[in-house]
């Protein structure tokens, strides 16, 4: 009975609808956590990338001198650096146009700021989407599986005289390995969108104060000049 009731030989003999819910676990589970180091790499990256920019930005230097660094950097500045590059382009532009009038100039800076932030919160949110859905729906399919299999272990059991434990126990123990399954995928993914959904606020607040602190010093410069 022991070998009855190893996991290899409860999966291998579990009914195909049931094996079909475990090998959707698995792959959901596998996926979700090579997303899960996927994001957290690219959070890390964005919160260096916030701290270098931010020392860089408030060191004294010369904005244009800034714009011209970082638009040598090309597609490699992110963050606060695209957000930066977005805005200062858009002043200088509008600038150069003497119909234009300051307040103009700054407010569509300040749109040219919101399109560059909006792109890059969705940089930030990518797969997030996704380790919601595998958290959510994780223990019901699991569940789904166990109540298939618990079924079938029944159906069979009104085809014998005499039901026992020994009969019964297989088809039972197959049934609740869907539901462990399911809860494998689940749990990690749902920690790891918490985590992470946190780690995303707060760094699209700082994004968000980075550009009014920046839009307030384009205001100043545009009425100086």
């Amino acid at each position: 009975m022991g070998s009855d009731l190893s996991f290899i030989h409860l999966v291998a003999n579990a009914s195909p609808l049931v094996q079909l819910v475990m090998a959707s676990l698995i792959l959901a589970s596998v996926i979700s956590w090579t997303m899960i180091f996927d994001r957290a790499k690219v959070l890390k990256s964005a919160r260096k990338a916030a701290d270098k920019f931010e020392q860089r930005f408030w060191s004294g230097g010369d904005l244009g001198e800034l714009f011209r660094n970082v638009d040598r950097e090309n597609d490699e500045a992110t963050g606060m650096a695209s957000i930066f590059h977005a805005g200062f382009r858009e002043f200088a532009r509008l600038k150069k146009n003497p119909d234009v009038e300051p307040m103009a100039v700054v407010e569509g800076a300040r749109r040219s700021m919101h399109v560059a932030l909006s792109r890059e919160m969705d940089g930030l949110e990518n797969h997030l989407a996704f380790l919601a859905t595998v958290g959510s729906t994780s223990p019901y399919l699991g569940l789904f599986g166990t109540v298939w299999g618990i079924m079938n272990a029944f159906v069979a059991l009104g085809n014998v005289k005499q039901a026992t434990l020994s009969l019964v126990a297989p088809g039972i123990a197959e049934a609740l390995i869907a539901t462990a399954m399911g809860l494998f995928a689940a749990i990690p993914a749902v920690v790891a969108y918490n985590r992470y959904s946190n780690d995303v606020e707060c760094l699209s607040g700082r994004y968000e104060d980075f550009l009014n602190e920046f839009t307030t010093i384009l205001q100043r410069q545009a009425h100086m000049q």
